[in-house]
């Protein structure tokens, strides 16, 4: 009798696993999914966007008149001190592009955004300001100064992604 008990349980065994893999089967053929989705979702910022500009003491950016190839990916606003406004895109080959702004002084702030890059000096007209260029070990950095804020476009786009999200920035009217 012993002999025998011990062969029902591995045959309840083996029939358990059989009815579990075929369930698990129908729920695969029967619940909805797409293996070509973007895995990477676009985030609406337009709320964030109207908050950022009426509580920011400054004039928040937003690009304007890009194409629909560039994705929004993450966006954030920080109203403390110090702290500030992030809006994340990819570019339209998928690489990342952020526009950062901030009180903080830029001399702390750019380095943190950009992942370390360093002011190299020389500087690029972007729709009729004067940028400075920053270039790093992982993201490169465009940057402008104005009254109490810093502006950077940065990230591991190359530079003319950077350069088109700098000219495409604009303010609130």
């Amino acid at each position: 009798m012993a002999s025998m008990r011990g062969k029902q349980t591995v045959r309840d065994m083996f029939l358990s696993m059989l009815v579990i893999t075929a369930v698990a089967g129908v729920v695969y053929l029967f619940i909805p999914h797409d293996d070509k989705a973007d895995p990477i979702k676009a985030v609406d910022y337009r709320v964030e966007l109207a908050t950022a500009r009426r509580a920011a003491p400054y004039p928040v950016a937003a690009p304007a008149g890009l194409s629909k190839d560039w994705k929004p990916t993450s966006v954030s606003y920080e109203g403390q001190a110090g702290a500030g406004w992030h809006l994340g895109f990819l570019d339209p080959q998928g690489r990342y592009v952020a526009v950062e702004q901030s009180t903080t002084p830029a001399k702390k702030y750019v380095p943190e955004v950009s992942h370390d890059a360093e002011d190299t000096g020389r500087t690029q007209e972007v729709a009729g300001e004067e940028w400075q260029r920053w270039e790093g070990p992982k993201y490169d950095a465009l940057v402008l100064h104005a009254e109490g804020v810093t502006t950077v476009v940065t990230g591991s786009a190359p530079m003319e992604s950077l350069t088109e999200m700098a000219a495409a920035l604009k303010t609130a009217s």
